[in-house]
């Protein structure tokens, strides 16, 4: 019998899955890792927990399925999805504390970008709206304000990630800098309309586009993994952030579905198929999937606190 690896980073933990050829649980591992608040509004992951927790887990799964890595035909990504991270091309290093999409820090920013009239353009291309919880003014952030940061990514000495290219690029041993559709799509520099990164709004952030990780389809060869940490290579073939994996994982493939999941915050997606719907309730046109090369779209509303005191973000 043959196994899929799923690993499933989160905001508070990583967890790894292995799912049998019938697509039934087999084993689990989590673990939790520590949040950190350096200020108010401000939430922070240690780059070296994300690793860590992940490689971690999937060692832990295996074990307690009682199977080798041979046993296993692929691995599949979900992730936190706008959680920026920043590192060095060639040590490995992060420049930073990863920040994580709750963090409020660029709240000054956006309102600034959007008294000088930005947010439509923003909108238009990417369906967002000019708001901290997307990665791009947290990587402005980054790089405004880690001492020599910009001038090492005007050299491409550094590239950018959310989680899932991160964990891609140590999985490959920095083999692979890359992402999918999906989250791409919540960095606020992809425009989903054309299906690339965005120059002029890369421009207006001032962010070197030689950072940027290529974008694959959620279905697709994301690499190999180094031998050394599982016993033999396994290949990546599925990456999706994590509400996108939700969409996926409930079968709402038709226009017009829609599913509502809760755990750190809640989300609701609702498909809109091939059709980028413009909405006039500042709900955030996204990508729900993309396969094939050809994306669908959805809409979709987050309130930040399950179930609790949380403001709310469209």
């Amino acid at each position: 019998m043959t196994y899929i690896l799923a690993i499933d980073q989160g905001t508070t933990s990583s967890r790894a899955i292995i799912f049998d050829s019938a697509m039934r649980v087999t084993a689990s591992a989590q673990e939790e890792f520590t949040q950190h608040f350096p200020k108010s509004g401000w939430v922070e992951h240690e780059v070296s927990d994300i690793w860590a927790s992940t490689a971690s887990t999937c060692r832990g799964a295996i074990e307690k399925a009682g199977i080798t890595a041979r046993d296993i035909a692929a691995i599949g990504i979900t992730n936190q999805r706008e959680t920026t991270l920043v590192w060095d091309r060639e040590t490995g290093a992060p420049i930073h504390n990863a920040i994580v999409w709750q963090d409020r820090r660029t709240s000054d920013m956006c309102a600034a970008l959007k008294a000088d009239g930005f947010e439509p353009e923003v909108t238009e291309k990417t369906g967002l709206l000019l708001d901290p919880y997307f990665s791009g003014t947290k990587l402005k952030w980054l790089l405004d304000n880690v001492e020599g940061a910009r001038e090492k990514a005007k050299a491409g000495k550094l590239m950018f990630g959310t989680v899932d290219s991160y964990l891609i690029w140590k999985l490959t041993g920095g083999v692979s800098h890359v992402t999918d559709a999906t989250n791409a799509a919540r960095t606020m520099l992809y425009n989903i309309r054309e299906g690339q990164w965005d120059a002029e709004i890369c421009a207006r952030f001032d962010i070197p586009m030689s950072m940027l990780p290529e974008v694959r389809d959620c279905a697709s060869d994301f690499g190999t993994t180094r031998s050394d940490l599982f016993g033999v290579p396994l290949p990546i073939l599925g990456v999706a952030g994590d509400q996108q994996a939700a969409t996926i994982g409930q079968a709402c493939f038709t226009p017009g579905m829609l599913k509502s999941t809760y755990g750190t915050g809640c989300f609701a997606l609702l498909n809109t198929g091939d059709t980028l719907v413009r909405s006039q309730s500042r709900l955030l046109g996204t990508i729900a999937y993309q396969f094939d090369g050809k994306p669908t779209y959805a809409l979709g509303r987050v309130d930040f606190h399950c179930g609790g005191c949380g403001a709310m973000a469209a």
